[in-house]
């Protein structure tokens, strides 16, 4: 049996499909499923919930002691809680939640420096291929190519724009050194919206049940260069999230990477 495994967020879309995929996997033993106090799920078996058959486990608010690596792709309101969990247990830490506070962001940091933990925005192999990619893109054609970010998820989503498109710009500023903090435009609107030069724009669609596509546009006079990454369903996110949470139970306290995970540094 593998590491003992806890998933917050359970109830979740993106819970209930890492539960199932775990339990499918055989590879963990999942000793706790957490949701948020209030939710109609609590007391229910987490296989269930999961659609993957009786696990044995209800889903509860409080965490099992005996953790030793947890997945949190919850809501910023539990992720401090999460991470008080770990740090008291001495467990490793996936944590998927966007949207947090540039507080949390630091808690998170500071944290990594007693546990291993993995914040990402985006769980995805293919994903985090084109994390890879995009600035090494941006570098090779050069400030003359305008570049703009086109992200797409279903209607449920609350922030905007996804991490995962932050995530792109920030890596294209990394690799080409020609955009600063603050360059970025999103969306445009108005009768003088002209774009700028120097800026990268970033759009966010909410439709559907879209599960996510992110589209990067190197575009100059003449040519376009389109690198996009879409997910068929949650399932590539939850199956990243539990090769990290494999790859990173028992290591040393640091803050890693999916590349690190992937082996793409």
């Amino acid at each position: 049996m593998g590491p003992k495994l806890i998933v917050c967020g359970a109830a979740g879309r993106m819970g209930r499909r890492i539960l199932s995929l775990a339990i499918e996997a055989d590879q963990f033993d999942i000793i706790g499923a957490v949701e948020k106090a209030d939710h109609p799920d609590i007391g229910k078996d987490a296989g269930i919930v999961a659609g993957a058959g009786e696990l044995g486990i209800n889903i509860q608010s409080e965490y099992p002691p005996g953790g030793e690596v947890v997945i949190d792709f919850s809501q910023p309101e539990g992720t401090d809680q999460t991470a008080d969990y770990c740090l008291e247990q001495k467990a490793a830490l996936i944590l998927g939640t966007t949207g947090l506070s540039a507080k949390q962001h630091k808690k998170i940091t500071e944290a990594s420096a007693k546990i291993p933990l993995i914040y990402g925005t985006n769980m995805s192999v293919g994903m985090n291929v084109l994390f890879a990619t995009v600035g090494k893109v941006a570098k090779m054609l050069g400030e003359d190519y305008d570049v703009e970010i086109v992200e797409q998820h279903h209607r449920f989503k609350k922030d905007a724009p996804s991490g995962s498109a932050l995530t792109l710009a920030e890596n294209i500023c990394a690799q080409t050194g020609d955009y600063l903090d603050g360059t970025f435009t999103y969306g445009r609107s108005g009768k003088d919206a002209i774009r700028q030069k120097g800026t990268i724009g970033i759009h966010a669609v909410r439709a559907g049940d879209i599960a996510g596509v992110h589209d990067v546009i190197f575009s100059t006079l003449g040519e376009t260069i389109t690198l996009s990454h879409n997910a068929h369903s949650r399932d590539n996110f939850a199956r990243g999230a539990l090769r990290a949470a494999k790859w990173l139970a028992g290591k040393k306290p640091a803050q890693y990477s999916m590349a690190d995970v992937l082996g793409l540094k």
